[in-house]
């Protein structure tokens, strides 16, 4: 509708600016535990994210909305505002986003209610696209599988395995099947395993979920917990994973509470944010391109590895850290008092 010039510089200036926004509103949620740690760690996540105005990438304002409305409900300020921008987050790109939702329809009470809003405001405000799409090109989604499946073909831009032409660069895949593919190049065999390696640990975080009681602190490590384990089972890139802002409040109550398990919180949060950054992958690929590598099978599988390995492997870390902490403390808020 704009010409180029004006659209670009809009999306971007809407992209980063609607980040930026976000990242103040989740500071505001661990300010009231740690304000330094948590300014500290938002600004090298916000430091670190170049790649969302490289790209492009409609995550970087998909992302931001959820994160603006995980303010809006947590704070219970701004409601409707906070459901309008959930359910165009979902709309935009359900796979960052969908089980960020899921968390506020399995915890019951007035977050469940909020769920079901989101869900009617996605619906209304996607069907009469969808219907659109269908009338100008009734075969847009056997169009679209084939698009998808051509991308994902062995060697493909989206490719996980060792092959792939566009998976590991600074843009790279984070999925797990990025690790599992290194040892079988197989789709036959790398999505199963990352399917079940991934099953039982969001099975646990919704089981948990479902039948503990409301608590705030308890909210934040299962937002802490979804946010690295979403990126796991299924296609996701490098920008996808500023979605891990939601792990900053949690680290910061663990941290104030003090003892080691604060500590480690804070190490894990630092590690994973070095790991997932733009500008520390930009550093360690320029510092692999100029190291002197013998050319042979073995040596460039091992680069590849060094590429592939670390952002899924931390988010995994990440993840099970934090579902583990909430499956604990879900256990001691549910355990009757003695009167």
């Amino acid at each position: 509708m704009l010409p180029w010039g004006h659209a670009h510089i809009l999306w971007m200036a809407l992209t980063f600016g609607s980040f930026i926004f976000a990242s103040v509103l989740i500071w505001d949620l661990g300010a009231n535990y740690a304000p330094l740690v948590s300014g500290i760690l938002i600004g090298f996540f916000l430091a670190n994210s170049v790649l969302l105005v490289i790209a492009g990438n409609a995550a970087g304002i998909a992302i931001s909305l959820c994160l603006v409305a995980v303010w809006c409900f947590l704070r219970e300020r701004f409601v409707p505002a906070g459901i309008l921008c959930l359910a165009l987050s979902l709309a935009i790109k359900p796979h960052d986003t969908a089980l960020v939702w899921l968390y506020f329809l399995l915890a019951g009470g007035v977050h469940r209610k909020r769920a079901w809003q989101t869900l009617l405001a996605t619906v209304a405000l996607s069907l009469p696209a969808v219907l659109w799409v269908w009338h100008v090109s009734p075969h847009w989604i056997q169009e679209l599988n084939s698009n998808i499946l051509a991308n994902a073909a062995h060697g493909a831009i989206n490719d996980p395995g060792i092959a792939s032409s566009g998976g590991h660069g600074v843009d790279m895949l984070i999925s797990l099947q990025t690790v599992v593919s290194f040892f079988r190049d197989d789709p036959r065999i790398y999505n199963p395993v990352s399917y079940l390696i991934c099953a039982p640990l969001l099975a646990v975080w919704a089981f948990v979920t479902l039948r503990s009681r409301l608590s705030p602190k308890l909210v934040w490590l299962a937002l802490a917990a979804i946010s690295a384990l979403t990126m796991l089972p299924f296609y996701h890139r490098l920008y996808d994973v500023k979605l891990l802002l939601l792990t900053v409040p949690a680290c910061a109550m663990l941290l104030a509470e003090g003892g080691l398990i604060g500590r480690l919180a804070l190490v894990l949060n630092s590690v994973a944010f070095v790991l997932t950054g733009d500008l520390s992958w930009g550093i360690i690929l320029g510092i692999i391109n100029h190291m002197h590598v013998p050319t042979t099978r073995l040596s460039a599988q091992m680069v590849i590895a060094a590429q592939a390995f670390p952002v899924p492997l931390i988010l995994l870390v990440l993840g099970v850290f934090y579902l583990w902490i909430y499956v604990q403390r879900c256990a001691i808020h549910d355990t009757p008092q003695p009167v």
